[in-house]
């Protein structure tokens, strides 16, 4: 059996590394592109959340505004109920007098 030895030349070591070299230098390519598409990418959705941002906003605004109409009812209710048990009082202290 022939065994076959290359030997490793400096022209032959050169080449190879020649040969790593390029293949380093497309994947920096990849990854250059990758990374500015990732930067695109973020950048869609720094800006989807905004849009979001301003409609939380918005809606933090209207549950405001309903917050304070209810608590103008409510307020209006216990002042109703106040009424009406100074009113029910006086009707039956009006009652026992006529009663006396």
């Amino acid at each position: 059996m022939d065994t076959m030895t290359k030997s490793w030349t400096d022209e032959r070591l050169e080449e190879r590394f020649d040969r790593i070299d390029e293949r380093f230098d497309r994947v920096d390519s990849d990854l250059r592109e990758l990374t500015a598409e990732m930067k695109a990418g973020f950048e869609r959705v720094d800006a989807r959340f905004e849009r979001v941002d301003d409609r939380f906003e918005g809606i933090n605004a209207h549950l405001k505004r309903m917050d304070e109409r209810m608590s103008e009812r409510f307020e209006a209710l216990y002042q109703l109920l106040i009424r009406l048990g100074a009113v029910a009082i006086a009707a039956l202290i009006g009652l026992i007098a006529t009663q006396l």
